[in-house]
C-alpha cells in the first residue's frame, strides 16, 4: 500500500492516473502498467476495446471474479470471452486464484466453497437436462418410441374403440 500523502503526490504529478474504462477509447497505453480491476463486469465490446489499447512497453494486469458478474442478462462478460479465446496466445497468461488465496475472514473461504458446490450442482443438473432433451430429439429422429412416462404429442394419442 502507498501512504496517502505519497499517493496524493503521485496523482498530482500524473505518475498514477485513475480513469474509468469508458475513457480508454482512443488512447495508447505504452510504457506503463495498467490495472483493470473488477473486469468481470466489462462487456465483451469494452474488454476488446481495452485490450487493443496496449502500446509498446505497456503491461496490463486484469483482475476479475467470474462468480461475481453483475451485468444485465442481455450483456456478456468480456472477461469470460477473453479467457476462452485468448488462452494459449503467447505473452498472455491466466492465474486462477483458489479459496486458500482468500485473505479475508476465514469464513469467506467456507462461503466460497458452499456457493461453488451449489453452482456445480446446478451445472450438473442443467447438463443432465440438456442430455435428456438431446436423447429425445435423437430418438424422434431415429423413429424410436419416447421414454416411458412422457406424454405423447397431439395426434399420437391412443384411441380405443
Amino acid at each position: 500500500m502507498i501512504h496517502a500523502d505519497k499517493l496524493k503526490a503521485y496523482l498530482e504529478k500524473n505518475i498514477i492516473e485513475i480513469a474509468p474504462l469508458a475513457y480508454m477509447r482512443g488512447r495508447t497505453l505504452g510504457n506503463c502498467y495498467v490495472i483493470l480491476d473488477e473486469a468481470q463486469n466489462a462487456t465483451e465490446m469494452q474488454f476488446r476495446m481495452f485490450l487493443t489499447r496496449l502500446g509498446n512497453g505497456g503491461k496490463i494486469i486484469i483482475t476479475g471474479d467470474d462468480s461475481q458478474i453483475d451485468l444485465p442478462r442481455n450483456q456478456r462478460s468480456g472477461l469470460l470471452q477473453a479467457k476462452r479465446i485468448l488462452r494459449g496466445v503467447p505473452g498472455i497468461g491466466f492465474v486462477r486464484m483458489q479459496p486458500s488465496d482468500v485473505v479475508r475472514h476465514k469464513l469467506v473461504r467456507e462461503i466460497i466453497a458452499a456457493y461453488k458446490k451449489e453452482d456445480d450442482e446446478k451445472e450438473t443438473y442443467h447438463q443432465a437436462k440438456a442430455g435428456e432433451g438431446k436423447a429425445q430429439v435423437e430418438r424422434k429422429a431415429e423413429g424410436q418410441p419416447k421414454a416411458e412416462g412422457q406424454p405423447k404429442p397431439e395426434g399420437e394419442q391412443k384411441v380405443e374403440g
